[in-house]
């Protein structure tokens, strides 16, 4: 039965950067792991980045995406 996609949490897509072994990620790597469209996660990494929580540069020709001290700080602040 089709429904809708299940919604992904700001904490989910921090944590992701806090596993992750590579200091940076691209929206496709997160559109990948959290079945989304990168168009979709795209939006949603902008939004964190306006929070404060994760922060971005071009490289090459990739947009690339980290966490920041803040969004350690409310990552830790989440986690129960």
């Amino acid at each position: 039965m089709a429904g809708r996609k299940r919604q992904v949490s700001d904490t989910e897509i921090l944590r992701q950067f806090a596993l992750s072994a590579e200091p940076v990620l691209v929206a496709s790597e997160l559109a990948e792991e959290f079945d989304m469209s990168r168009q979709g996660i795209f939006d949603r990494l902008q939004q964190l980045e306006e929070e404060g929580y994760v922060e971005s540069a071009m490289k090459a020709s990739a947009r690339v995406w980290w966490i920041t001290s803040a969004g350690k700080r409310h990552l830790v602040d989440s986690s129960d």
